[in-house]
């Protein structure tokens, strides 16, 4: 039974500007936060099935994008918390604003009669996720994404709401849904990140796959995986 603990690993020390509570190399020699790095596979594999799905369908190219986009960032996502590298950090950090303004724009074409491109959005998104990529480069201070990440997060919740409640009423089951298991997603990386130190101690009394359990930034993950399909199917 491996001890609840930090070790030394193939990746070797951390570069990135941000640790989980997950104990490095805990579980495996070659992936520093082991269940951090597998749970990636529910914004992986679901939306590369929705993705086929889309082009089977010959459904417009904004969905197809927003699909691949969330595969984007669970392979980021996988990639950085497999190695703890910055340059891998920003795979999956930079990704998730990019797929946010994906989806801010498929929101805000969902009532258009015909395909075409909504010029003045599109450059005012890709503005935004430019700006904010330059910025974030430079400073690299992770709060800064978090809070341009969750500007985002805050319009599409907004634009969502609006939808289910005032235009398409009978998705309102699916649109709340996806937006209560984002939540409890955004619950568990908060209890998280402030109570790892208990989280830890408690790991260390308990059995490899029962802490598991208590591994909150995985399910963040699922939830929040799940929530983003979910919203996409929307």
């Amino acid at each position: 039974m491996a001890p609840a603990a930090d070790r030394e690993g193939y990746w070797g020390p951390p570069t990135s500007t941000l640790e989980w509570c997950e104990e490095n190399y805990a579980v495996s020699y070659y992936i520093a936060e082991f269940w951090n790095t597998v749970s990636n596979l529910i914004f992986i594999l679901p939306p590369i099935y929705g993705a086929i799905q889309t082009y089977k369908e010959g459904l417009e190219k904004r969905y197809l994008a927003a699909y691949l986009c969330l595969t984007a960032v669970g392979l980021g996502s996988w990639c950085f918390h497999m190695t703890l590298k910055y340059e891998m950090q920003l795979l999956d950090e930079l990704p998730m604003i990019y797929s946010c303004c994906v989806f801010v724009y498929c929101l805000y074409e969902c009532f258009k009669y015909k395909n075409t491109v909504n010029y003045p959005l599109l450059f005012f998104l890709i503005t935004y996720s430019f700006i904010v990529s330059i910025v974030y480069l430079n400073l690299k201070e992770p709060v800064f994404h978090q809070i341009m990440y969750g500007m985002l997060v805050s319009i599409i919740v907004l634009r969502s709401v609006y939808i289910v409640l005032w235009v398409y009423p009978w998705l309102r089951g699916l649109g709340y849904t996806s937006l209560t298991v984002f939540l409890m997603g955004f619950f568990l990386w908060n209890v998280d990140n402030i109570f790892c130190d208990k989280l830890r101690a408690l790991r260390e009394k308990m059995p490899p796959v029962v802490g598991a359990v208590t591994q909150f930034h995985a399910w963040w993950h699922i939830l929040t995986g799940l929530g983003s399909y979910l919203h996409i199917l929307l």
